[in-house]
């Protein structure tokens, strides 16, 4: 029975009402102390030095010092999260449960009301933690179009999360990556709107149906930066921000999304943590969006340390919280003492802390954390029985990483039809590591902890193929590694290169952290060349005379340019994760299908040109204008197959529909070829005439389809004229009448089948509540 002077532990009444009854009962304090975090796991020693042995969190060395905080301290009016008690440090299911336990039990002993805590973890590339399996990374799952995997995918992530007791987790990102140069591409789905919005509103609906929070990050333009480079400035108007970056996460708030992360960046002189506009106006005012907005680690203090709109930590604590950030993680520096201060002098008002902690509070009494029978114990007490990477995970982690692997070019020597002499060759050929993510436990936190070992099975590249194909001569040497100049590995592996009748050559990348890998957060890209010696291993192995099939492993599309034409076959992978190996060779025989296409273009030269696909007339056509060609070597969407599709015979249901209106657009998609495959059909629009510019094509749709050999099936899109809207001149969101071209086949750059609808009536004004999706129905 709830305790009658508790009244948010009676279950019968709603969580708002619960969280009315518990913020009437807290000083202003206690109030405050619901809007911090505390981070154990590094913590500094007398001396001030940091005890963590590597940065897993931008400048964490220098915020280290919040670690003399013991985290009784921290707790003595309450708090709000518990950052990271598992993905800190290689711990076991049972030790981590053990450590927040402890942690729980601090938390409710210390404190006047004993309100627990919320967990919260990274889960990225799957739960990031010790042993825990790591899927491929959000790249990979652009490249699968497919959005229902991915909510497959992300419910077993919060299934296991739920089953150690963590309540939030920090993922999906929704960024639209604008520059393949940025270190954090390999984190992004994708280059395009809506297969962002819809393969992330995908892993929300997974990872929710587990009863985990989803945090949308990086909200917003964060992936916009001049130049590439992480935390820089967003030179972005509003027009932009509002029909690129931000309807990925509308749509990720439509599906139900309960938590929203404030980025870093500024935009136009206003950084991101402390625009009341983005944050408020937009977010909550216009969405209507009614969870938490959490900062990301230590945004809120930037304000003063980074982006000098404040004079102290005090003030970037207001200012983030007047903006409608709730919560300050991943420790408290802003949301504390100062501001309780603040308030008590009149110069933040209280309703403001109100606003913050009755928020977080109402997410706490949905997530059962105010009951009466809630335990530190019971909240755990999955975790002695749960496997982290159980059979059933890595089955999944296999069907995701065949469906994501793109074939760029099958050439003539793919599938690997015979078990001759191969020579496996290249950096990524035989290090498990490159193929996760930055975020996956072993990249983001165990280069910091040697001597652990992985904590999973990951088969590298050459042990798949040898596998794979038993009866093959295979050797192998590296040549080189990833990163650096070292070339003395060179001659053995021109030499089996020349000895075999086919060389794979596995290059690209090895993610990390803040300068320490090729690819993820602080590892920006100059140009888009492979990193180190690699394309010089590549040229000495293509002049050998052997066929090379060059496989790309990589969390960014690299320039392909240089080996386009003399590779005897392209794939392309984008860190496929702990079944990688086996995905990859399977491709490379033939057993796996590919089905992948590219979230992603592949540009022909390093310099990066052209930017993403999409771009209006100036920025794709050729006018005779620049010596730059804009043209990628392989297009958004590309992806080929050992068979061969069609798409063709386009059907209109309307040539004329009103600017409420929906029409219907119908094609048939045949396998043409003698083996069973998927094909994914994509839907462009270009809108030839408008008030501002638009891109010259845009996808608003898609279908992957199964198909037998010489079978065919009609794919039907159903298009509502909202789907044609963008932002006008004045920045309202419209409909224009006039000509619309439909678009269709199997990439941007591969669309045979075209029709136009006109658009009738008067200009429309649309906003929240327009329809976001495009249905499609896939044909018997």
């Amino acid at each position: 029975m709830p305790d009658p002077t508790r009244p948010w532990q009676d279950e019968s009444l709603s969580p708002t009402a619960r969280a009315d009854a518990l913020l009437a009962a807290m000083t202003l304090e206690e109030k405050v102390a619901q809007l911090g975090s505390r981070w154990i796991g590094h913590e500094v020693d007398g001396s001030g030095s940091p005890d963590a042995e590597g940065d897993v969190a931008p400048m964490m060395d220098v915020f280290a010092a919040s670690g003399r905080v013991p985290l009784a301290d921290a707790a003595r009016h309450g708090l709000g999260q518990l950052t990271r008690v598992y993905g800190s440090k290689p711990l076991t299911a049972a030790e981590g449960a053990a450590e927040a336990v402890r942690q729980h039990k601090v938390v409710l002993e210390r404190s006047r009301l004993g309100v627990p805590a919320m967990l919260h973890e990274e889960c990225l590339t799957g739960f990031t933690s010790y042993g825990a399996t790591v899927y491929p990374a959000a790249i990979a799952w652009g490249a699968t179009f497919d959005p229902d995997l991915i909510e497959r995918m992300a419910a077993a992530i919060g299934r296991d999360m739920a089953a150690v007791g963590v309540h939030q987790g920090l993922s999906p990102v929704l960024d639209v990556v604008r520059d393949y140069r940025w270190g954090r591409v390999e984190e992004t789905i994708g280059e395009d709107p809506y297969l962002v919005a819809t393969v992330g509103a995908a892993y929300v609906r997974g990872l929710q149906s587990a009863g985990v929070i989803a945090t949308l990050k990086h909200f917003a333009g964060y992936s916009a930066s001049r130049g590439a480079r992480n935390h820089g400035p967003v030179p972005m108007g509003r027009r932009e921000l509002m029909d690129v970056i931000l309807p990925t996460f509308e749509a990720a708030i439509e599906a139900g999304a309960r938590s929203v992360m404030a980025a870093y960046n500024e935009i136009d002189g206003v950084p991101t943590s402390g625009d009341s506009w983005l944050l408020t106006d937009l977010l909550r005012d216009e969405w209507g969006f009614t969870g938490t907005v959490v900062s990301d680690y230590w945004s809120v203090p930037f304000l003063t340390m980074s982006h000098k709109v404040t004079e102290d930590f005090g003030g970037a604590g207001a200012l983030g919280l007047a903006a409608g950030i709730d919560v300050e993680l991943p420790d408290t520096l802003a949301f504390g003492a100062e501001l309780v201060e603040k308030v008590r002098r009149g110069e933040v008002p209280e309703a403001l802390v109100d606003r913050a902690a009755h928020r977080l509070l109402t997410q706490k009494a949905e997530l059962g954390l105010l009951d009466a029978g809630w335990t530190p114990e019971r909240s755990v007490e999955l975790a002695a029985d749960v496997d982290l990477d159980a059979p059933a995970n890595r089955e999944l982690a296999r069907e995701l990483a065949e469906r994501s692997i793109v074939l760029l070019e099958p050439g003539a020597h793919l599938p690997l039809r015979d078990t001759g002499r191969i020579a496996v060759v290249g950096p990524c050929a035989a290090d498990p590591r490159t193929f996760m993510g930055c975020y996956a436990f072993p990249n983001h936190v165990l280069p910091h902890h040697p001597g652990h070992g992985l904590g999973i099975d990951v088969p590298t590249a050459l042990d798949s193929v040898r596998k794979e194909l038993p009866q093959a001569d295979v050797s192998y040497a590296a040549g080189c590694q990833v990163t650096g100049d070292d070339r003395t590995g060179f001659a053995e592996a021109v030499a089996n290169a020349r000895d075999a009748d086919v060389c794979v050559a596995f290059v690209g990348d090895l993610a990390g952290l803040f300068g320490q890998g090729t690819s993820g957060e602080g590892c920006d890209a100059a140009d888009l060349t492979l990193p180190g010696v690699q394309q010089e291993l590549l040229d000495a192995l293509l002049a050998t005379g052997t066929p090379v099939i060059v496989v790309m492993v990589s969390g960014r599309p690299y320039a392909l340019g240089h080996v386009h034409g003399r590779a005897a076959g392209l794939v392309q992978a984008f860190m496929p994760g702990e079944e990688g190996g086996s995905a990859l060779a399977g491709v490379l025989s033939g057993r796996v299908q590919p089905s992948g296409k590219l979230p992603v273009q592949i540009p022909r030269d390093a310099g990066g040109q052209p930017g993403t696909y999409l771009q209006p007339p100036l920025g794709a056509e050729d006018f005779g204008i620049t010596s730059l060609d804009a043209a990628p070597l392989f297009p958004f969407g590309h992806g080929l197959s050992y068979t061969t599709f069609a798409v063709e015979d386009l059907r209109l249901s309307d040539k004329e529909v009103p600017t409420d209106g929906e029409f219907a657009v119908t094609v048939r998609v045949t396998n043409t070829g003698e083996r069973p495959g998927h094909e994914v059909v994509q839907l462009y629009l270009r809108d030839p005439v408008a008030q501002v510019t638009r891109p010259v094509r845009q996808l608003i749709g898609f279908a992957r389809v199964a198909l037998a050999a010489g079978q065919s099936r009609d794919v039907t899109f159903r298009v509502h004229a909202d789907r044609t809207a963008f932002t006008g001149r004045d920045l309202t969101r419209v409909v224009e009448p006039g000509d619309i071209d439909v678009l269709a086949g199997t990439s941007a750059g591969d669309l045979p089948c075209r029709g136009t609808v006109r658009l009738t009536g008067a200009l429309r004004t649309v906003g929240t509540g327009r329809r976001l999706t495009t249905p499609v129905e896939v044909g018997e």
